[in-house]
């Protein structure tokens, strides 16, 4: 089997002065940086944790990129079938569930695409083919939770 090596930078940039020094002491802030990428991802952490509710937090960047991988997957089965798509949105939303110790985990992530293809004989084969791509997705093989889909496809 393949195997692909990843790499990332993520450098913090909230020392305000004295470091950790306390939990409210330190800002979230930082950088998701990958080598020769067009630009940096600028992070924090979710509100809820102190975080910057402008920046884009980890529990963000893991849905999008549970849908990303979805998507990519989906549009390539749907070349495989003939089918033309011409418009792809998805709506994803999470559920991150927090333990009594401080740890939390994702319990459920909904994708909920709107596609566009060319043909209206084609609309229930584009919708089964998410199936497909779930079972093929990268990321969603990762997860040690059920990925739910209501796709919406409609023909131009």
């Amino acid at each position: 089997m393949k195997k692909h090596n990843y790499e990332i930078k993520v450098e913090w940039t909230g020392n305000q002065g004295s470091g950790t020094l306390n939990y409210k002491a330190y800002n979230r802030n930082h950088k998701i940086i990958g080598d020769g990428k067009y630009s940096v991802i600028n992070g924090s952490s979710d509100p809820a944790f102190l975080g910057d509710k402008t920046r884009y937090n980890p529990e963000d960047l893991f849905l999008s990129s549970l849908s990303a991988c979805h998507m990519l997957f989906y549009l390539h089965l749907c070349a495989e079938h003939q089918i033309i798509v011409t418009e792809y949105l998805d709506n994803a939303t999470g559920i991150m569930e927090e333990t009594k110790n401080g740890s939390g985990k994702f319990t459920k992530i909904t994708l909920n695409p709107i596609v566009k293809i060319t043909d209206p004989n084609s609309i229930e084969k584009a919708n089964g083919l998410h199936e497909k791509a779930n079972e093929l997705c990268f990321i969603a093989n990762s997860c040690n939770f059920k990925i739910e889909h209501k796709p919406k496809t409609i023909a131009e």
